[in-house]
């Protein structure tokens, strides 16, 4: 019982700061009153108004920086499962700025997932890229993608820091991508990943595994992403079957 009532009374804090936010038109970045001057507002006591608080920054609508206070965050980039678009043209559509690090691009022998994945025999030659992927300057995903070597002769000629592998592979390649499948679960970023996305070691984070394929339904890329949690959202358009 107890239990219910302190999430309840966390709940109406995390309504009070979002209705406050929003009555007050704060952007991205302005700064909440003191944690004080809310607890004297709206009479909560420190630990519930800390709790809303550390919930809304799980959740990526707020941030605090050390010895200054609680802000408010940038809106998280949704992005719908259902659609096939890049990144980049997601990003550019959202009136963002997407940048890349080249983190590796190397050939490498297929082991048995991607053989499996890319319907290849199992040590064959595939392209592997691994870029940081920067939405406004923030780094938001680690992604990875693995390629048939002969099917894509010549691709580590193009800088992928600057260009879209996928513009490459339709104009270059003349592959269009029609469909994919893809799975969303949730892992802890490792020592390395931390770095990279600058979040704490341990931090959820989401794991994507996917494959890409063209119009003949042959594979074209498999995929794996660690992307930020407090950065990205997904959402889905459930529709009824029409046989129910």
């Amino acid at each position: 019982m107890r239990n219910r009532q302190g999430n309840r009374s966390r709940d109406e804090a995390m309504e009070k700061i979002e209705y406050y936010i929003m009555k007050n038109e704060l952007v991205p970045h302005e700064k909440l009153p003191s944690e004080r001057d809310m607890c004297d507002m709206w009479n909560f006591n420190r630990t519930t108004l800390r709790s809303a608080i550390q919930r809304l920054i799980t959740e990526g609508r707020l941030y605090q920086k050390k010895g200054s206070g609680t802000y408010v965050a940038d809106p998280k980039l949704v992005r719908n499962l259902q659609d096939l678009r890049s990144l980049s043209t997601l990003v550019r559509e959202n009136g963002g700025i997407l940048t890349n690090k080249l983190l590796s691009v190397e050939v490498i022998e297929s082991n048995k997932q991607t053989t499996k994945k890319l319907h290849l025999p199992l040590g064959h030659k595939v392209y592997a890229l691994t870029r940081l992927r920067y939405v406004d300057e923030e780094p938001v995903t680690i992604e990875s993608c693995f390629m048939d070597y002969e099917k894509f002769s010549n691709i580590m000629n193009h800088d992928f820091e600057k260009e879209s592998l996928y513009s490459v592979i339709e104009n270059e390649y003349g592959i269009s991508i029609a469909h994919g499948e893809e799975r969303v679960g949730i892992a802890y970023a490792t020592d390395y990943e931390a770095e990279l996305l600058g979040v704490e070691p341990g931090q959820a984070v989401f794991y994507l595994t996917g494959v890409s394929y063209n119009e003949d339904q042959e594979p074209v890329e498999y995929f794996k992403s660690i992307v930020r949690a407090d950065k990205v959202k997904f959402a889905s358009v459930l529709r009824q079957r029409e046989d129910e």
